[in-house]
């Protein structure tokens, strides 16, 4: 099927379903020929709930059991395979898929990515995330859980909740954040990919230009990976900042523990990728959210080389610590001098987050 002939689809995701609620149902007043499929997860049940209806009311109400109550089961056992279905059926002009709370638009474009021929019907126009403007900062870089928000989450979910909102604002094509002011704003452009579209209520958007396609899934991968060789954009004014520390030399294993809470802790958004002189070809990511930080292996490195850069979006005053964090872990002139860049060791006390020094793979959390 040619690209341009498949229906296209707005993803709908975010951390609260009310603000979700409310963009979805201003899409739908805005595309009276679109149908409208919103996935909701009841984790105490086990009970995914599927609710389709387009302009003249409710087409299908239907509760499904399943085995594992979570995100990426409902993702790919229902959410998938039914906008699928609805693109298929030649009925409507749009597809809104109003995704479960807490689950990222990324989830469904790299199924699709990873299996197109699983839905050839349609192609993903928009992602789009709806926030609650006045709990921004809370939301993007505060220290809470999913599970301690209520939210419906299997209770074994451990995910930050700045964690998945940040993450979903990184890889958003356009984010809607109701009752925004400008810091806020400046918050949101701080972390949000360049060329993404921040607006404070959905009736700043005409839902239609969203149709011919703003998504392009190989540019959101680029921005969301966490090797990134790029140059940012420059900021010059706003509250938040962004400090974007980048070294061609290794972290010191020990010392990168003994100064990874200086580095990650706070009420800071910060991610990227590192490498250690017991593990010259291994990619280690680095993903911090609220005062949790996530490392954890990724592939190897490419030809251009290893490089340690983590950029880290803030708020307060503590940019010199952080600054002075980073260096410190960083191999210094007389242990490159001693020791070079590539170490003979079996181990280096990080087997818990990476695996093994020689093969395996392991991730952890601090937090």
């Amino acid at each position: 099927m040619n690209p341009h002939d498949r229906v296209p689809v707005v993803l709908v995701s975010g951390i609260a379903d009310a603000p979700m609620f409310t963009v979805t149902a201003a899409l739908q007043w805005d595309l009276p020929t679109a149908v409208a499929v919103r996935h909701e997860i009841d984790p105490a049940r086990e009970v995914l709930i599927r609710t389709v209806s387009d302009a003249d009311g409710l087409i299908d109400r239907v509760e499904i059991d399943v085995a594992h109550a979570c995100v990426s089961c409902a993702i790919r056992e229902d959410v998938v395979p039914t906008l699928e279905r609805l693109a298929a059926a030649g009925s409507w002009e749009a597809i809104i898929a109003h995704l479960p709370v807490s689950a990222e638009a990324t989830q469904v474009c790299r199924v699709l990515g990873y299996q197109p021929d699983a839905a050839p019907h349609l192609r993903i126009a928009a992602a789009l995330v709806a926030l609650e403007g006045s709990t921004l900062r809370t939301d993007l870089l505060g220290d809470d859980l999913l599970v301690e928000r209520g939210l419906p989450v299997r209770d074994d979910d451990l995910r930050g909740v700045a964690e998945t909102a940040s993450a979903m604002v990184e890889y958003a094509d356009l984010v809607i954040a109701h009752d925004l002011d400008d810091d806020g704003r400046d918050l949101l452009a701080a972390i949000a990919r360049p060329d993404a579209r921040v607006a404070g209520s959905a009736s700043e958007v005409d839902a239609r230009v969203l149709l011919p396609g703003v998504h392009r899934h190989d540019h959101s991968e680029d921005w969301v990976q966490a090797v990134r060789r790029g140059p940012l954009p420059t900021r010059t004014d706003g509250k938040a900042w962004v400090l974007d520390f980048s070294s061609e030399r290794p972290f010191h294993p020990e010392r990168l523990q003994q100064r990874i809470e200086a580095l990650g802790r706070g009420h800071r958004r910060s991610r990227g990728c590192f490498w250690l002189p017991s593990r010259p070809t291994q990619v280690c990511r680095w993903d911090g959210a609220g005062g949790m930080v996530s490392i954890g292996p990724e592939h190897v490195w490419d030809e251009a080389g290893p490089l340690t850069r983590i950029v880290i979006v803030g708020v307060d005053d503590d940019r010199e610590k952080l600054a002075e964090a980073f260096h410190s872990c960083l191999l210094t002139d007389a242990e490159l001098a001693e020791r070079g860049r590539y170490w003979e060791v079996a181990s280096d006390g990080l087997e818990p987050w990476l695996g093994p020094v020689r093969g395996g793979i392991g991730i952890q959390e601090w937090s």
